[in-house]
């Protein structure tokens, strides 16, 4: 909605209708942030606005749109494949034997989580 600009020689804030042109030292506001704007003690603002409305769309606009659009429908959907894994990568056998249970099939207990001794166990 608005455009701001630091003018730190000067220790002044530019406040204008939206810029058509990127600037380096300038930043875009919305209707609220241009509203409420506040500056450092001691600076000036300089608002050569006081409503700010939005920018109609540009055939510059139109034209990128369409464009990005025509771009996304030539793009080849990539099909998903699952991970590949190294031949190295197998789990490794169990070697180890479970403890006995402690209460109900319960053969160990980490804070709020408990192992079950199965059925074939």
């Amino acid at each position: 909605m608005a455009t701001l600009t630091y003018v730190y020689a000067d220790s002044t804030v530019v406040l204008g209708p939206l810029s058509t042109t990127v600037e380096p030292h300038a930043y875009d506001l919305c209707d609220v942030h241009a509203d409420r704007l506040t500056v450092p003690r001691g600076w000036d603002v300089v608002r050569l606005a006081t409503e700010f409305k939005p920018a109609s769309p540009s055939n510059d606009d139109l034209v990128a749109l369409a464009d990005a659009v025509r771009e996304a429908s030539r793009a080849k959907p990539q099909h998903a494949a699952p991970a590949q894994r190294p031949s190295s990568a197998a789990p490794a056998p169990v070697t180890h034997h479970l403890p006995e249970p402690l209460v109900d099939g319960e053969i160990g207990r980490r804070g709020h989580l408990r192992v079950l001794k199965g059925e074939g166990e």
